[in-house]
């Protein structure tokens, strides 16, 4: 137990505010990133690229700023029967963003007709209502919680595959678009929600443009098929 307050000591030194740090016997260190840190990532996810286009632009900012070359995607794939499933949760994703935009429940730059945004444009509310007057992070179901500790795989994923190319792509998206699934069914935005807790469903679109976001970037970069607005 020493051992490890000398540990979470000189980590909470290099990383403060980024992890909050408990040490339980007989001797872990347990991590959990703060809500402000969780709220700032996911924020990431969703703004508009500044001075960059396409994939590595895309890449830069799903890695929080590092990232290297990648290819393009010069015309649409067909659609295999096997990837539906990860291509109709993106058209998904995408349709319901724009509804909460014409229903006003948030406001976008418009988008270019028949384009899908690698990242959206939020004008209001920016930054998107993660976080409640307290600090603590608004999205606690457990559902919301499992598609963001999805997002955070595919992300780690994409930064840092591993060097033999054991990746499943094709698995973990799947895994991506069945929680956004769970996400979708269980979690309301209009309705109730809407009328009571405008915020709250403003931070549920925001999970759904980061999910839309990260299942364009892995269909197309990824998986080499086209991201589909619609099905």
């Amino acid at each position: 137990m020493e051992l490890a307050s000398a540990i979470a000591s000189d980590i909470s030194g290099i990383c403060g505010g980024v992890f909050s740090i408990q040490i339980v016997p007989p001797g872990w260190i347990h991590f959990e990133l703060t809500h402000s840190t969780l709220a700032t990532w996911l924020q990431s996810l969703i703004v508009v690229i500044s001075g960059g286009e396409g994939a590595q632009g895309s890449r830069k900012l799903l890695a929080g700023g590092a990232g290297g070359d990648e290819g393009t995607i010069d015309a649409p794939c067909p659609m295999p029967n096997s990837l539906f499933a990860v291509q109709y949760a993106h058209a998904r994703c995408y349709s319901l963003v724009l509804l909460a935009h014409r229903e006003g429940l948030i406001k976008l730059r418009e988008p270019v007709a028949n384009s899908s945004p690698a990242f959206w444009s939020v004008i209001a509310p920016n930054p998107i209502p993660w976080l409640t007057s307290d600090g603590a992070l608004r999205l606690n179901h457990p559902d919301e919680r499992r598609l963001i500790a999805e997002l955070v795989q595919m992300v780690d994923n994409i930064e840092c595959p591993d060097v033999s190319g054991s990746v499943k792509w094709e698995k973990v998206a799947l895994n991506l678009s069945q929680a956004f699934e769970k996400f979708w069914s269980n979690c309301r935005i209009w309705g109730e929600v809407k009328i009571t807790s405008p915020e709250l469903a403003q931070a549920r679109l925001g999970l759904l443009m980061a999910t839309q976001s990260v299942l364009r970037y892995v269909l197309e970069e990824n998986l080499g098929v086209f991201a589909p607005l619609e099905l």
